[in-house]
């Protein structure tokens, strides 16, 4: 906490003067959400959503900075949250157009409530007939199974028996959202930081836009996370695991972070008892006849605006490298006359399945390097929290596809640690949606435009750390 801060919260306030200054400070971006739905069909006017989106960005600053010297009491957490509801009260109603992920999640919850098993037949399977209609025919990727986890197979079953199934995803996952805000607020309490601090994440136009308007899964599994972190600072090993399992369940991202929390964890072995149990159990009738093609697809396959893949596939084209190890492999094969054998091995050098692998090594490495953040943070009970941001920032960079709703795994401790890099990503990585849904190519200028002023921000303050 800097020492302004620290100033700040030795001022005197009266307990009700919170709800005022919530209530001007959220008035503009309660603007922004109505504005958003009187703009009408997002993808379809998408300059104009970005215009407002990134006014909101502004406003988010000027609020931050007006209830900067808020006192953490109950009043101003009951305020911002609040606040935080009826932004996404408003934005439930926004057609949800930027992404079609939501039409995936009404299929697959449809297919679980009729019976079959996602997980091994594609949306264009030819059991699945008597499901199709115009969701079907709007759905793409049609020939990929599915790639979410259980809880997240149940969530989009029970909202597909429901009058409007659109609408009750974006209910359960602002609900989800609106826990991972209240949990924030706790952990700031328990860390002695600014409530403020929260802001970055609960009024966050990405954050709003990408939960309670396009309907991403992610804020379920974001929710476990936060949770996870948030008993593990309370020295809650057994809840610390079971919020985590709910996290995996929901999404596979958490699952990196379980060697990280086990290390934070009083009780290591009781962390992780939960966790190894219940997925276990969930998954074992999934993976016995193999990886699911789903996950293995989208490994293999998706690829958008990574930012060290693009250069680095590139890279590795121009230097010729596929070429060369091909050649390698021609020596090997006639050397020993296995034939078959490396043959196999030809259909996966290309660049872009290299600079994968190369990332893959990079994880392992982020990996590591959140095990030793304990040795850069000061304040001991703020490590889970900066080292918890450095493992999902890290594979972030990493990873081949960066959607703009990714960012949801890393921005909830760039709040804490008002990460001010993570923070500009946050508004300049809505900018990928031009190259979506307009004819405007990624690179080099957007990719650029985006990526740019974030790792000189990076490069200028490395450090994640709540202090």
């Amino acid at each position: 906490m800097s020492a302004q801060e620290v100033n700040g919260q030795g001022m005197s306030f009266q307990q009700g003067s919170a709800w005022p200054r919530v209530a001007i400070a959220a008035a503009p971006l309660i603007a922004m959400c109505a504005g958003l739905l009187v703009l009408g069909d997002p993808a379809q006017r998408l300059v104009g959503t970005l215009a407002i989106l990134g006014a909101g960005f502004l406003a988010l600053i000027w609020a931050e900075r007006t209830l900067r010297y808020l006192p953490s009491m109950r009043t101003t957490t009951v305020a911002i949250l609040l606040a935080a509801a009826c932004m996404r009260l408003l934005l439930l109603a926004l057609p949800a157009t930027l992404s079609n992920d939501t039409l995936r999640y009404r299929w697959d919850g449809r297919v679980v409530a009729a019976g079959f098993n996602p997980y091994r037949l594609a949306p264009d399977a030819p059991q699945l007939a008597p499901l199709r209609d115009e969701l079907w025919e709007r759905m793409p990727h049609r020939e990929v199974a599915t790639v979410y986890p259980p809880l997240a197979l149940a969530a989009f079953a029970l909202a597909s028996k429901l009058p409007a199934p659109l609408l009750a995803l974006k209910v359960m996952f602002s609900a989800a959202d609106l826990l991972i805000c209240a949990l924030l607020l706790a952990l700031a309490q328990r860390l002695a930081l600014p409530p403020s601090r929260v802001l970055w994440y609960a009024w966050n136009p990405l954050v709003l836009i990408e939960t309670a308007g396009m309907g991403h899964l992610d804020a379920l599994a974001v929710a476990g996370c936060v949770a996870a972190v948030y008993f593990l600072v309370r020295s809650r090993s057994a809840a610390a695991g079971a919020a985590a399992t709910l996290g995996i369940l929901a999404k596979l991202g958490p699952v990196i972070a379980l060697p990280l929390w086990a290390r934070e964890s009083a009780k290591p072995w009781r962390f992780l008892a939960i966790p190894l149990f219940l997925i276990a159990l969930a998954t074992l009738p999934i993976v016995h006849h193999g990886p699911p093609s789903g996950l293995v697809t989208y490994g293999v396959s998706w690829e958008f605006n990574g930012p060290v893949y693009e250069p680095l596939w590139r890279l590795i084209e121009q230097t010729d490298l596929a070429n060369w190890i091909i050649h390698r492999l021609d020596k090997v094969k006639e050397r020993n006359g296995n034939h078959d054998f490396w043959n196999l091995f030809y259909p996966y050098v290309y660049s872009q399945l290299l600079a994968k692998l190369a990332l893959a090594v990079g994880m392992l490495t982020v990996v590591v390097v959140s095990w030793r953040t304990r040795r850069r943070v000061l304040t001991t009970v703020s490590t889970t929290v900066a080292a918890t941001g450095v493992l999902f920032g890290g594979f972030l960079l990493l990873s081949a596809t960066v959607y703009p709703w990714y960012l949801l795994w890393v921005l909830p401790w760039a709040a804490l640690a008002r990460h001010r890099a993570w923070l500009l990503l946050s508004a300049l990585l809505l900018l990928s949606y031009l190259p979506q849904h307009r004819p405007v190519a990624l690179t080099p200028w957007v990719f650029v435009i985006i990526w740019l002023p974030f790792f000189i921000l990076l490069l200028r303050e490395p450090r994640w750390s709540t202090d």
